[in-house]
């Protein structure tokens, strides 16, 4: 059994719209993973929801801005030492706002434990990436 997930042995994944560093692929664990999210300034992810998954982030560097539900409420500025829970259901994407990248480490928990229709996070990023329309092979390199 895996204990220690160091972040500086990720596995990088370059979607059109951020970047993500896998640090703990959920087939390692019960019921969540961990990543590090990366935009740089001006970018976001789209707008977005897990209905299986709360999302935890720590922001780590940058600025950011919280964006939540299907109307796009701001819900203001995330700094460093910031954390952000994201309930099941929620709406929400991140756009970097500063000069620098933003950068913050998720932790996906899967109330019911580890999805069994995605049960690995390449899983997962091939339904990110079909239902976006991206080319998984392009978004994994």
């Amino acid at each position: 059994m895996k204990y220690v997930f160091p972040t500086d042995q990720t596995t990088r994944y370059r979607f059109p719209t951020h970047t993500n560093l896998l640090v703990m692929d959920r087939a390692e664990a019960t019921a969540s993973e961990s990543f590090i999210t990366v935009m740089e300034p001006g970018e976001a992810p789209p707008l977005h929801v897990h209905h299986d998954t709360e999302q935890v982030f720590f922001v780590l560097s940058g600025q950011g801005r919280l964006i939540t539900g299907e109307d796009e409420l701001d819900q203001g500025a995330i700094v460093p030492g910031d954390l952000v829970r994201i309930p099941p259901g929620t709406w929400h994407k991140v756009p970097c706002v500063g000069d620098e990248p933003l950068r913050y480490l998720v932790v996906d928990v899967f109330p019911g434990g580890r999805p069994t229709a995605e049960p690995t996070w390449e899983s997962h990023v091939r339904v990110v990436c079909e239902g976006n329309g991206w080319d998984f092979d392009a978004v994994k390199r």
